[in-house]
């Protein structure tokens, strides 16, 4: 896969940028024109409000659609994420997984979840289950 995209349970936000600092990261790493389509990813995930905005004054489910958006940003064919919502209230990460599962078909990534969530396994179209280091 070229480009490669990662959701992770903690957000892994950088504390001393803003949103749209945190997602133009990774375009200006590839050296890649990177306000625009950051903004626009901003948009896109509910939070151009907040584009200036610091980590620690969001709240989880913001944090987590910034890393969404860090995450799309690149147009990814492959995107890992690692218990999306975990650090998440199940309110939230309803929300933050139906964002997330409507972004992977915008941009047809193919996407590998890890979760302990049965209801969320079942969204995907295979599931692997890892039990005792094995597959199951």
């Amino acid at each position: 896969a070229n480009h490669v995209g990662f959701v992770f349970q903690s957000f892994q936000l950088l504390p001393n940028l803003t949103a749209l600092e945190n997602v133009m990261l990774p375009l200006e790493l590839a050296g890649q024109p990177a306000r625009e389509a950051a903004q626009a990813m901003l948009e896109r995930v509910g939070l151009g409000e907040r584009l200036h905005h610091y980590p620690r004054t969001l709240s989880g489910g913001e944090q987590q659609r910034v890393s969404l958006a860090r995450a799309f940003v690149v147009n990814p064919d492959l995107l890992f994420a690692d218990e999306p919502t975990g650090s998440l209230d199940a309110a939230t990460g309803e929300k933050v997984i139906d964002l997330m599962f409507d972004l992977h078909r915008e941009h047809g990534a193919t996407l590998v979840l890890v979760t302990h969530d049965p209801q969320l396994a079942a969204r995907c179209g295979r599931q692997l289950v890892l039990a005792a280091g094995r597959m199951a």
